[in-house]
């Protein structure tokens, strides 16, 4: 099963979230018809005054951190200003898409198939990868096995999600039975990955299924244990966490501007690999002026090593999370054939002489 031509799917509940714009810095407050929002500035023929990108202030965001703080994008653009966005969660970035309040973002997968589903495939497309890995279940230490969490609370970022859907297929391959309303044989919970830091270090959860650097928090700050990491659950170790897409509109009005964007993505993962300790400084100094306060070397650490930074998106594995969720009744069907359009990101690795990136 591969994205051209496969069925994928949708969570019906976490379409109905998009409709919802939540708090977050950035986001313009409008709502729009799916793929109607308006350009930045200019014809296809005119020089582009701007581009607005969005990015979530998280180390699987890095990618979209370095290139802004090393102006990999600045230098690209040339003369078309980069103005960021920042978002909390993918509904509200996808809300900004959909309102044309900004024409591209870094988000996870679940939210990218969202986008395109609601919009029948007319307001986005995925043009490269960014991320892979960073996402473990993290326990209480007397929890050794599935079996041990039987009756137990464990933690998902939003119902639907990326990792939510990840923990109930896990669990349901393990023999067990959760459902929406948090009943089953394991409760799970939806809440915000900074409220899951205190209910873990509280006891009121019992475990969560979290992203970098939350999952590295967890176990140094309050004691718990890796049990499932999600690397070890995919072919070569390998899963989408973090991608960009664009406006269809943005894309087909703007192609060079794409293309600009691209090369200074490409810049900053190159530099993301070839000096990760530089990086990392480079992202906990970006994190501190976005939210204040920077993470613990030792959390930095820990999190940025857990996290493949690359260009491919990894498409098998946005395909594979769709049928994981076919498989536990929360989504519904939709076609994701055309979801990538990796032919800019194929013409800049191309000339810079990396290798090329699949859409299947």
């Amino acid at each position: 099963m591969n994205a051209r031509g496969v069925r994928g799917v949708v969570a019906a509940l976490a379409v109905l979230a998009l409709t919802t714009l939540a708090t977050a810095c950035g986001s313009s407050g409008t709502t729009a018809t799916p793929g109607s929002g308006g350009s930045s500035g200019s014809s296809s023929g005119d020089k582009l005054a701007e581009v607005r990108l969005g990015y979530f202030p998280n180390i699987t965001h890095s990618t979209a951190l370095v290139g802004v703080e090393k102006g990999f994008f600045a230098k690209h653009l040339g003369s078309t200003k980069l103005t960021t966005s920042t978002f909390n969660a993918g509904p509200a970035a996808i809300e900004a898409v959909f309102s044309g309040a900004i024409d591209a973002t870094y988000i996870g997968p679940n939210p990218a198939i969202n986008a395109w589903a609601k919009s029948k495939g007319k307001a986005i497309k995925i043009i490269a990868g960014a991320a892979s890995g960073g996402v473990f279940l993290v326990v209480k230490p007397e929890i050794n096995s599935a079996e041990d969490l039987k009756g137990k609370k464990i933690a998902t970022p939003q119902l639907g999600n990326t990792q939510d859907v990840a923990l109930r297929y896990w669990l349901q391959e393990k023999g067990l039975k959760t459902d929406t309303k948090g009943g089953g044989d394991v409760s799970i919970v939806p809440q915000e990955n900074s409220q899951t830091l205190q209910t873990f270090a509280t006891g009121d959860i019992d475990g969560a299924w979290v992203p970098e650097p939350f999952a590295s928090r967890l176990v140094q700050e309050s004691k718990g244990k890796i049990l499932v990491d999600e690397r070890d659950l995919w072919p070569n170790k390998q899963f989408v966490i973090t991608h960009l897409i664009v406006r269809q509109e943005f894309a087909a009005q703007h192609p060079e501007t794409v293309k600009q964007l691209l090369e200074g993505h490409v810049e900053a993962n190159a530099a993301i690999n070839a000096d990760p300790a530089d990086a990392a400084k480079t992202v906990n100094a970006a994190l501190e002026k976005l939210s204040g306060k920077p993470l613990k070397q030792e959390v930095l650490d820990s999190a940025f090593k857990n996290i493949t930074f690359t260009n491919d998106p990894i498409a098998s594995s946005l395909v594979g999370s769709a049928d994981h969720a076919i498989k536990i009744g929360l989504l519904q069907p939709v076609d994701l054939n055309g979801i990538y359009d990796l032919k800019p990101l194929n013409e800049v690795l191309k000339a810079q002489g990396q290798p090329e990136v699949a859409d299947k």
